[in-house]
């Protein structure tokens, strides 16, 4: 057989293997796991992956495979608590959480906002999502979570469209110790800093839609 032939066909089948691993990862995420403890994550998440607003569940589509997948491992190992997901992660197989992870980060995710420094230099607490307060150690939110608040790779995610109760309970998981899989402790250090109406006003911040978000 030719090498041209050989690399012909190896890519096909690398092609049907990706298909069938995300075809798996579709199933893991509309019906669950094989483990029944595993539950179906279009039930809190949403059909479309991008949560349940009101409920505060947080969107998963369009967020990187390897972000989505630290998480599940680190509810596994309890460096993230949650009373529902802890469960989940912990009856999920290591390839039902690779291709669900796979899957997700695959799903369409909304549009990040254009968020300009300017627009919102008046406000001294929503000044923190762009600016930050040095003197509090204190960054800014966009300067880790890139432009619009919409994620940088495996260790920064999204936050502009996520919901606000979720950001502030994350932030608050962080004040309390529930959560601690941040890289070099960055975000506790962070989170222990902010006041609590800090908290709800960044975390309402980037809850907004797109199309409303930081208007001059």
């Amino acid at each position: 057989m030719k090498p041209f032939s050989v690399m012909v066909i190896g890519g096909l089948m690398s092609l049907a293997w990706a298909s069938a691993h995300a075809a798996d990862g579709q199933k893991v995420f509309t019906q669950g796991g094989a483990d029944p403890a595993a539950l179906a994550c279009i039930g809190c998440h949403g059909a479309d992956g991008n949560g349940i607003g009101a409920a505060g569940f947080p969107r998963l589509a369009g967020l990187p495979a390897s972000y989505l997948s630290k998480q599940l491992h680190d509810w596994r190992k309890d460096t993230r608590q949650q009373a529902v997901m802890a469960p989940v992660a912990k009856a999920l197989s290591e390839d039902e959480i690779t291709a669900v992870s796979a899957y997700l980060a695959s799903l369409p995710a909304p549009p990040t906002g254009d968020l300009r420094r300017q627009q919102i230099a008046d406000d001294p607490t929503l000044r923190l999502a762009l600016y930050g307060d040095w003197e509090r150690h204190i960054p800014g939110c966009i300067q880790c979570h890139g432009p619009g608040g919409g994620g940088v790779g495996e260790h920064f995610p999204p936050l502009s469209g996520q919901p606000a109760a979720y950001l502030v309970a994350q932030l608050n998981a962080w004040r309390d110790g529930t959560r601690s899989n941040d890289p070099n402790q960055l975000m506790v250090g962070v989170a222990k800093a902010m006041t609590p109406d800090e908290i709800t006003a960044v975390a309402e911040f980037f809850a907004r839609p797109a199309n409303l978000e930081a208007k001059p």
